[in-house]
């Protein structure tokens, strides 16, 4: 009991206190890890510093060993082939392999085979990275695991990824199977299984499977009309669509910006671009907003009913209100297309640059896009740089980017180039299209190379590409540019042999083909065929009347006219001017001035070769101040002058005696650097001729000496006369021995008119010396040469000259008999 106290006193001294005792929670040590943790996806970022690049990725662990039950973690542990993977680095380790490979080895080594949660997400996985040949075997392989449980969701994924591939009949397939697996289906399987429809263009089959549907009583939903909706209108049957769309707003379910979408789209490709416009007016109307989808099939349309300046505005406020529809790159390469069709291919540039300013990667159509602009106007040089750029930026040309630029050298007429694109393509393991034969076809043909064009036709035949419309029309055209008659009718011999029935482009290349050739007769059988069975247009008028003025035949040309006008046919430019050129040229000039009027009433401003051509029949009619009165309409309208015109304008005024006007002309081409040409000078030396103005025809002269070259004979005979007429018997001389120097060919005509003139003023011995010139050159001078000297010696001159001239002609007939081989 002592001991007591001092214990007592020990703890006091020390403040020693017992512990108190600490709370732990209860934990039983069978529980597992919580499995809904197991499926959420976890965001991974890896950084290459190096590259400069950063990476992001989901993983997704699924139910791991830890999970599994206590049996089958044993069963793991002992077997050290199997491995305990996410399910992410399943899906890595499967998607790094070749589908013939061991996948089931790998699948078989996986320790969350066990967890049937497990399936549905590795289906998931598998399906969002879009190997359909991965995710079969997969599938085939969990379908003999026993823990296996058929599920909706896992077909419905199955058979959304078949759709994306664009396979309609294992889709289908599926759909029976999940009925065998006692899996019944649902809205999401009927409008995966639309969707499939949709893709393959089958709409019929997709409304069958809705009638199904309705029968099975399962309500449709909203993505299982849109699906419906779109498979209706990407085959083009935008009224099916329409009827599509009122029975959802009937049954209740209202369209969203989707249905809108998908709608607009319908119309773009019933290619009812009208209606398409009207649609997203209403569309306004309601709450839904529109996105970059919507402007976009509104800006496509709008190019395609030619309101580019709509287009344009649409696209701009797209750029200022980025909040709300920022353009990306369909919307880029949508407007690239419109200034290509208006041409202004720098602008077409501009935009796509702007595009790589704003941040957004062109994709291949882009590029392609770009490309057709140049090759449309054949910039071959732009159209190879878009090319390479292409290989640059890691895209691989494909078989439009290649008939695009054959095209492009096709069209600059360069059609060696053409021909190696075409063999690159080849090469690069591409297949040459319809499109890539026509193109060099018409490359080809444009450059007067029938026989290779026809040559081509036969061996892309045998290639298994058989040609259209477009292939016969192209070998038309080259025929008449070759002038090659037999070539078009065997070409439509070929035509008909082949069921290819000729449209309106067709038959107005044969008939245009034979015109050029001045085959009338056949022009005509081919019209009189073609009303039967197509409808003419404004073009093939054209070329009857146009051919019909080139061959001379001046009524035909206006009976072709009347017909036009009686079928109600719109009436062009061209057809205005050929008209009011047969008109004049038949001395109607009532008529050519009446329809000229006419033209103008119909809203047609006249062009320069309208004016030209009331130019033509005002000089036919000698009327100089109506010509000049329309000369003055033609400062009017800002028409632009060429040579052509000035021509005929100098014309009419020689032809109604006004001559110096012809000299005013010829000054206002000098103000306006308007080419002379060899009609120019004409007119300009009968001008002077008749006003005797001697000094403007040295001057004349002294313009035409750096063209004496590219000058014709008859000009420079013409000029020569006139001159000497006139009696400039020295200017004459200085102006052939010019001529001469030029090296241009001095005519039998040439030499004559020098004879002419040089005996008008008595200079016998220049006649003689000429006279020596054309034995010297080859030109044997005429009986009546000689007779003309002799008579003027007799006459003109003194016995003693005349002695000298007869020993002289007879020296020279002596010298012309040696040359003469016996």
């Amino acid at each position: 009991m002592a001991a007591l106290p001092q214990l007592q006193l020990f703890n006091s001294l020390f403040s020693i206190q017992s512990p108190k005792p600490i709370k732990v929670p209860f934990k039983p040590i069978c529980a597992k890890p919580n499995s809904d943790e197991a499926f959420k996806p976890k965001k991974q970022v890896s950084v290459d510093y190096d590259k400069g690049t950063h990476q992001v990725s989901v993983h997704l662990s699924g139910l791991r060993k830890e999970h599994l039950p206590k049996y089958q973690r044993l069963r793991v542990d002992g077997d050290k082939f199997q491995k305990d993977w996410a399910i992410s680095e399943l899906v890595v380790k499967i998607m790094k392999m070749k589908h013939w490979e061991d996948i089931e080895g790998v699948l078989n080594s996986w320790a969350g085979r066990f967890a049937r949660k497990n399936f549905p997400v590795l289906i998931r996985e598998m399906t969002v990275r879009g190997s359909i040949e991965h995710s079969v075997q997969v599938f085939s392989w969990m379908k003999q695991q026993k823990n296996y449980c058929a599920r909706n969701d896992i077909y419905n994924m199955m058979i959304r990824l078949h759709a994306r591939h664009n396979r309609t009949d294992q889709a289908r397939g599926l759909f029976f199977e999940m009925q065998e697996w006692r899996c019944k289906p649902d809205a999401e399987t009927y409008s995966a299984l639309i969707s499939v429809h949709a893709r393959a263009g089958q709409w019929r089959w997709a409304m069958n499977i809705m009638e199904d549907m309705l029968r099975a009583a399962i309500p449709p939903s909203r993505a299982t009309y849109n699906n419906l909706i779109n498979a209706c209108g990407s085959s083009g049957n935008w009224k099916e669509a329409l009827n599509v769309c009122k029975k959802m707003t009937d049954n209740g379910v209202g369209p969203d910006l989707v249905t809108h979408n998908i709608v607009l789209s319908a119309y773009k490709s019933g290619g009812e671009y009208a209606k398409a416009l009207s649609y997203f007016e209403l569309m306004k109307g309601t709450k839904i907003r529109p996105d970059t989808t919507t402007l976009n099939i509104v800006i496509h349309c709008l190019v395609k009913n030619r309101q580019y300046k709509k287009a344009i505005d649409l696209f701009t406020s797209m750029r200022e209100k980025r909040a709300e529809c920022d353009p990306d790159v369909v919307t880029f390469t949508t407007m690239i297309h419109l200034y290509s069709v208006c041409g202004q291919v720098e602008d077409s540039k501009a935009v796509f640059d702007t595009m790589l300013a704003e941040g957004l990667k062109p994709n291949i159509v882009s590029y392609n896009t770009l490309l057709g602009a140049y090759a449309l106007r054949g910039m071959n040089k732009e159209a190879l740089l878009v090319f390479n750029e292409i290989k640059k930026n890691g895209l691989r040309p494909d078989v439009v980017s290649y008939t695009s630029l054959l095209n492009a050298y096709g069209r600059s007429q360069q059609p060696e180039k053409a021909a190696e694109v075409f063999e690159e393509m080849k090469k690069n393991n591409w297949r040459p299209n319809l499109v890539s034969y026509n193109a060099l076809l018409d490359a080809y043909g444009s450059s007067g190379h029938l026989a290779e064009a026809v040559d081509l036709m036969h061996a892309m035949e045998q290639d298994g590409v058989y040609p259209n419309i477009v292939s016969i029309s192209t070998l038309l055209a080259a025929c008449g540019r070759c002038c090659q008659k037999v070539k078009i009718d065997s070409i439509l011999s070929a035509a008909e042999s082949r069921g290819i029935e000729l449209n309106t482009v067709a038959y107005n290349s044969a008939i245009g083909s034979y015109m050029s050739i001045g085959e009338f007769d056949k022009a005509f059988k081919l019209y009189s065929s073609m009303r039967k069975k197509v409808k003419c247009d404004t073009i093939t008028y054209n070329l009857l009347i146009s051919g019909c003025n080139k061959m001379s035949r001046y009524r035909e040309a206006l009976k072709f006219f009347d017909e036009m006008i009686d079928l109600r046919i719109p009436l062009s430019k061209e057809v205005y001017s050929s008209a009011i050129c047969a008109y004049s040229k038949q001395g109607q000039l009532a008529e050519a001035e009446s329809l000229f009027c006419t033209m103008k009433e119909a809203g047609y401003s006249p062009d320069n070769i309208a004016f030209t051509t009331m130019l033509h029949a005002y000089s036919a009619a000698e009327d100089g101040d109506k010509a000049f009165a329309l000369f003055k309409d033609m400062e009017m309208a800002d028409v632009q002058l060429d040579s052509i015109s000035c021509s005929a304008l100098m014309r009419a005024f020689n032809r109604g005696h006004q001559p110096a006007r012809v000299l005013s002309v010829a000054e206002f081409m000098k103000k306006w650097k308007i080419p002379f040409t060899d009609a120019v000078f004409s007119e300009m030396a009968s001008a002077c001729s008749i006003l005797g103005d001697w000094r403007t025809t040295i001057l004349l002269i002294s313009m035409m000496e750096p063209l004496l070259h590219g000058l014709s004979v008859g000009l420079l005979n013409q000029v020569l006369y006139s001159i000497g007429k006139s009696g400039k018997i020295e200017i004459m001389m200085k102006l052939y021995y010019k001529i001469a120097a030029s090296g241009t060919e001095i005519s039998f005509s040439t030499y004559s008119i020098l004879l002419k003139n040089l005996l008008a003023v008595g200079n016998w011995r220049k006649y003689i010396e000429v006279l020596q010139w054309m034995e010297e050159s080859g030109t044997k001078p005429s009986a009546a040469m000689y007779r003309n000297i002799l008579s003027f010696a007799h006459k003109s001159v003194g016995t003693e000259y005349a002695v000298v001239i007869q020993k002289r002609i007879e020296s020279l007939k002596r010298e012309s008999c040696k040359e003469i081989p016996c």
